[in-house]
């Protein structure tokens, strides 16, 4: 079910004191307002300056002025989010963005274990539909979720059942000024063709898009918490490095839950789907001691070394 901005932060447990991740866009700059009225002195904010247009300035300047006005600790972090041959704009914004996120606070406020960031219920629908048009399996179905850890760092997403309407509205009600990204109009971005086209249709054919959705991704989270349990069953009985008859013992499609586990949790690489149904392939095919095998996977090669599975980056 849909919530208000203050339902979602009666729910909001943060340990004392925290960072909110602020940009100045109204998502950020109500969660920031909400956070410090709710917890007078224990905010700190944490801006990035990602220097890719022009208004990143003014920006800054903004950010500045409000946390000047409402007495908070303000860090600003300069990052250069260029993205890599084959990579999105946006990806390579958000992974620089986090990274910048987690160093700057664990180098300047070494007291501060939990982050805020302001996704709301219609990143969420985005992100699903995203994950649907690019055919994901669980993991991207899952999409976003309220609560993670990462580098040291406990995450939330508080906002997460929040329409991001309503957020602009609690801003207006008390007279809040933010600032407006020139490249949330920029079609050329999916998340923006999907705010702009998709998100009114689903509105009008189906009113409660946002609750069914944010359902549809709970269950595939929790149903990969599941698969997660398995594959780690099945990986410490193959062992690691994988050991191919053991591999070959299981159905294909446990083989391809532990040979994700392994190449995610100690190469930190995900296999493509066609990279995954070939490697299970060739899987298979390892009966004799001279069967060679040597696949691109992720980030780097799968190769056979006698009666196990190895793996060497690029």
């Amino acid at each position: 079910m849909a919530q208000t901005l203050e339902q979602a932060l009666a729910g909001f447990s943060p340990g004392l004191p925290f960072a909110v991740a602020f940009s100045g866009g109204a998502d950020s700059t109500a969660l920031l307002l909400a956070c410090a009225r709710r917890w007078p002195g224990q905010v700190r904010a944490v801006h990035i300056h990602h220097g890719l247009q022009d208004a990143a300035d003014g920006f800054e300047a903004h950010c500045r002025a409000l946390c000047e006005d409402l007495g908070l600790p303000l860090l600003v972090c300069r990052v250069q989010a260029g993205h890599a041959p084959g990579q999105s704009p946006e990806d390579a914004a958000r992974q620089a963005r986090y990274a910048a996120l987690a160093e700057a606070v664990q180098t300047e406020w070494p007291d501060v274990h939990d982050v805020a960031v302001a996704q709301h219920a219609d990143d969420q629908v985005e992100t699903l539909l995203i994950a649907l048009s690019r055919g994901a399996g669980l993991p991207g179905l899952a999409s976003m979720p309220a609560h993670w850890q990462r580098g040291g760092l406990n995450w939330h997403r508080p906002f997460l059942a929040v329409p991001g309407a309503a957020l602009r509205d609690w801003l207006r009600e008390r007279g809040q000024a933010w600032v407006e990204d020139p490249t949330n109009s920029n079609q050329h971005f999916t998340r923006n063709r999907i705010r702009a086209r998709l998100l009114p249709v689903f509105a009008e054919a189906f009113p409660a898009f946002r609750d069914t959705f944010a359902r549809s991704a709970a269950h595939a989270a929790q149903a990969q918490e599941v698969l997660d349990e398995v594959a780690a069953q099945d990986f410490a009985h193959v062992g690691h490095p994988p050991r191919i008859a053991a591999l070959q013992a299981l159905s294909r499609a446990r083989q391809a839950l532990v040979l994700r586990h392994w190449l995610r949790t100690c190469h930190a690489t995900t296999p493509s789907t066609a990279q995954l149904n070939e490697l299970l392939d060739q899987v298979a095919a390892c009966t004799t001691r001279g069967h060679r095998l040597d696949l691109k996977v992720g980030q780097g090669h799968v190769l056979r070394q006698g009666a196990v599975l190895s793996w060497a980056p690029l």
